[in-house]
């Protein structure tokens, strides 16, 4: 047979919990981050699907090849792709003190996805108006 809430308050048994829930879970989310390396790189100014051209490029392989591959990369997006993978070096540096092997460090998942529009009108034929919309891009890149 189980007590009420009442009938528990009133013998004095604890919680089951301590009423701080949202607490112990945002501890834990912080503790797993220490342990992530990433950057986010939010309103990227090329489209998703010419950046996923390049972030395909670089899914899998070890930092400093995909270093080499982004810097030899034609593609505009390269650019702003290797500026995110930079920064997740940087905060791979910072988390561990340099201390880590950069030798064994690879990309473990890179996101893409659609940021804000810039929105643009063309001028259209008969005094009408076309709209544009210049695509944004937020880029995630994970190290492990």
């Amino acid at each position: 047979m189980s007590l009420t809430r009442r009938e528990k308050i009133a013998h004095g048994l604890p919680k089951p919990y301590s009423g701080n829930r949202k607490k112990r879970f945002a501890e834990q989310l912080k503790a797993q981050k220490k342990q992530q390396y990433y950057a986010i790189y939010r309103g990227c100014p090329y489209p998703p699907r010419k950046v996923r051209l390049v972030a395909d490029l670089i899914r899998g392989q070890s930092v400093e090849k995909a270093l080499a591959y982004l810097k030899l990369t034609r593609r505009w997006a390269a650019k702003e792709v290797l500026k995110a993978l930079r920064c997740a070096l940087n905060d791979w540096e910072q988390k561990t003190g340099g201390a880590g092997d950069l030798d064994t460090l690879r990309v473990q998942r890179i996101e893409v996805g659609g940021g804000p529009f810039l929105k643009r009108i063309q001028p259209a034929p008969q005094g009408r108006a076309h709209p544009i919309r210049k695509r944004t891009s937020h880029i995630r890149i994970y190290l492990a």
